[in-house]
């Protein structure tokens, strides 16, 4: 999940005339064959042709060091708190969870070899063996049961206690035995034992470290390929190679990485050029020509929506949802925005999310759901026969780069487009982080940008934000057989019946437009001309890429 908007700031730009100019007819790149050399290219009317890229190349050497620029601080390395970009690609390669998300978005064994499902309402985990922590000391089962506990405690507040809201008790059952018992069934429980509500930390640690821990002072011990080294507060992070690490295929090729805060795009840009910094994930999207042919795209659950954060005003009829999505030049956008780099949405979730799902209901998933062609007449009529002529939306929006203005642009043209009045909201970055956690900072507004990333490979990650009082049901919709059919499941361990009721879900959701989903984008990564090694995917918020980094 991701509770911002995304990482990227930037200056406010009007870009209103730049879309209006952006025929609807015209095409974005189709993703296309994995292992290319390069995932971006020009093309003639200034769009940017792409491809995914599975693997960017074998390193010829190991490194003294690299630099890696993320767009924010993070505001804490603490797991529990791991909840975005910045802080999750930093402790990817620091912190293993039980298990491990790979990039072809597969799981595999991690920090945990094996794990049962002996009933419905039990997990039980067998641990790895002889794995040392950064200060030396032995992983055991009184670690792991310490760390997946903070995830239970109030004190805590983690962020991840949702994945947690069927977790009765977790007990040692062995000297490397762990075994999780549920209140009830839950089929997505496995899977978040591959993100951060899976990760292990060091039990001394922790209660030594206390509310210091995770912070700039203590940091964390973990069991990754790197350890923490340092942190300078409003400037980077170091981590040092761990020559412990228990796994000889990640074993990191660089003995030092140095993560520097670049806020700005421009400035970002301007670093991977001069080559003051290696690399960075989440490319300025105006950039990817200009860096070309360093930038490439991989896998991502990444989809950009448009919440719908006040079911009780004008959009509390699905009616007009359905017209405002209609009205909305989707492919508008991704040329204008995104440098053409992305792909209309018609789920809330990227065909990958269905990737664990059996071929007839995969098919299911990703064919035959609603769709809103963009339709200006239709979407216009059917507004009116909802009765919502000259009504105000307010749509909150931040100066964080000319991506976001544009979107939001293209959502106000929309509402007019459906003869709805547009308002549009311009706050600090700081009140539209406040949106996600704030119920009262979302009073007043009725939309809002996110692009919102799944953590597991499965849509049932996306679809538990609109079930019923959960915490990122930013609109408090609420439909009963949407959340029977989510519950159905959650609680389903066939993945035929599991991956049938979640297609209902979807479907509810889809026509209900609680969320608005405008178009999937790709992760982008820019790799300089001295490092080659990295495999481009969403995984990189989970798994040790940084390990993978060696000379070019």
């Amino acid at each position: 999940m991701t509770v911002t908007i995304r990482g990227r700031r930037g200056a406010l730009a009007a870009a209103t005339a730049l879309l209006l100019a952006v025929s609807a007819a015209a095409c974005s790149g189709k993703a296309g064959s994995s292992g290319s050399k390069s995932g971006a290219g020009g093309s003639a009317d200034g769009r940017t042709s792409y491809q995914l890229t599975a693997d960017t190349g074998t390193p010829r050497g190991d490194l003294d060091s690299f630099t890696w620029s993320i767009f924010a601080e993070p505001s804490s390395l603490d797991y529990t708190q791991a909840f975005d970009y910045p802080p999750n690609q930093v402790l990817a390669n620091v912190c293993e969870s039980l298990l491990r998300w790979n990039p072809d978005l597969t799981t595999s064994p991690g920090l945990a070899t094996d794990w049962k499902n002996p009933d419905p309402k039990t997990w039980v985990f067998d641990i790895r063996a002889g794995v040392k922590f950064h200060d030396g000391t032995t992983l055991t089962a009184d670690d792991v049961v310490a760390s997946l506990n903070r995830n239970l405690d109030p004190a805590v507040a983690s962020v991840w206690a949702n994945q947690y809201r069927n977790v009765d008790k977790i007990e040692k059952t062995g000297p490397l035995q762990v075994t999780v018992h549920l209140k009830n069934p839950d089929s997505t429980f496995l899977e978040y034992m591959a993100a951060s509500p899976g990760t292990v930390e060091s039990a001394a640690t922790l209660a030594a470290d206390g509310k210091d821990y995770g912070g700039p002072a203590k940091g964390v011990n973990c069991t990754g390929p790197f350890a923490f080294s340092s942190w300078q507060p409003g400037q980077s992070i170091v981590l040092k190679r761990f020559d412990d690490y228990w796994d000889p295929s990640l074993k990191a090729h660089s003995k030092q990485v140095k993560f520097v805060f670049i806020v700005d795009p421009t400035a970002r840009v301007n670093a991977f050029q001069t080559g003051e910094v290696d690399g960075g994930w989440m490319v300025p999207p105006g950039s990817y020509a200009q860096l070309a042919p360093n930038v490439y795209f991989g896998k991502s659950t990444t989809v950009a929506d448009e919440v719908v954060s006040n079911l009780s005003g004008p959009l509390g009829d699905p009616r007009v949802r359905q017209a405002l999505l209609m009205a909305t030049d989707r492919k508008g956008i991704i040329n204008a925005g995104d440098g053409g780099v992305g792909e209309v949405a018609d789920s809330l979730v990227t065909a990958d999310n269905w990737n664990n799902a059996p071929d007839a209901e995969k098919k299911a998933g990703t064919t035959g759901l609603p769709s809103y062609p963009y339709d200006k007449a239709k979407a216009k009529a059917l507004a009116q026969a909802a009765g919502v002529h000259g009504q105000e939306v307010v749509i909150a929006t931040s100066p964080l780069d000319t991506q976001t203005t544009i979107i939001t642009q293209a959502i106000a043209q929309a509402c007019s487009d459906i003869g709805l009045t547009p308002k549009i909201d311009t706050i600090s970055a700081d009140k539209y982080t406040a949106l996600f956690t704030d119920p009262a900072a979302r009073k007043g507004v009725d939309l809002f940008l996110t692009f919102w990333y799944t953590s597991i490979t499965d849509p049932l990650d996306m679809y538990a934000s609109l079930e019923t009082g959960s915490y990122s049901n930013y609109g408090n919709y609420s439909n009963k057989d949407f959340d029977s059919a989510f519950e159905q499941a959650v609680a389903s361990s066939d993945p035929a019946a599991r991956a049938q009721a979640t297609q209902k879900a979807q479907q509810i959701a889809l026509t209900d437009l609680p969320w608005l989903p405008l178009y999937f984008e790709p992760v982008s990564v820019y790799l300089g001309s001295k490092i080659t090694g990295l495999k481009p995917s969403i995984d990189y918020l989970y798994y040790p890429w940084a390990a993978e980094i060696g000379s070019r």
